[in-house]
């Protein structure tokens, strides 16, 4: 899968609700509970990303959960990717990009995600194909004003920033002409999911689905 298409299909992923929960999962056995929560409040595209041991088991479960469509963070490396992929993730995530990196979602025929801040980075990533890009850590490197200064000189490419975003400053970023949507881990916050509080988690879903776009 060329990096054009892999970019084509990830838009699609984004263009499907305005907020995709990045997610830390600790224990596996309440990661379809948790999908579900999250699907049925309108948010459908999830990242697990691979912080922790449960990440793998908890993308079997959620790739299983009717309308949604799970993907795994924190991809470094082509081993990595493949991981993602025999675990049933749909697209991968990565806060950078490597030749390496490339290969491997190339011959894996995994979507991926990947990140850029800086100019350079993300002309790199557009000389490679990819025109949906993570911007990370958005608010560390300068935040909704950062992103729409790469609008003018690079108006073909749109961006899922992540990193600070919050429920007080994603209008900021979802107003931008070059973004599609963020990606925000307050939707889901441990005290709920070990507390098994799946309504609070969808109604937060519900909200964050709401948001307006650009």
């Amino acid at each position: 899968m060329t990096p054009e298409i892999q970019s084509q299909k990830t838009r699609a992923l984004c263009q499907l609700a305005p907020v995709v929960p990045v997610i830390v999962i600790k224990d596996a056995a309440h990661a379809a509970d948790l999908a579900r929560a999250l699907v049925s409040g309108g948010l459908p595209v999830l990242e697990v990303t691979l912080r922790s041991d449960a990440a793998l088991d908890s993308i079997r479960a959620m790739s299983r959960i009717e309308g949604g469509h799970v993907g795994a963070g924190t991809v470094l490396t082509p081993d990595d990717a493949k991981r993602a992929k025999d675990a049933g993730a749909s697209f991968a995530v990565a806060p950078g990009l490597t030749d390496q990196l490339i290969q491997a979602c190339a011959d894996l025929d995994l979507p991926l995600l990947p990140g850029a801040v800086t100019a350079s980075e993300v002309m790199r990533a557009s000389d490679a194909g990819f025109d949906m890009l993570k911007f990370f850590p958005a608010e560390a490197v300068g935040g909704a004003p950062a992103l729409k200064s790469l609008a003018g000189p690079l108006p073909k490419v749109s961006f899922c920033p992540t990193g600070g975003v919050s429920p007080q400053n994603a209008n900021s970023y979802l107003s931008l002409p070059n973004v599609i949507c963020v990606g925000g881990s307050w939707i889901v916050t441990d005290a709920d999911v070990a507390a098994g509080n799946w309504q609070a988690i969808e109604d937060r879903a519900r909200t964050a689905a709401a948001l307006p776009r650009g």
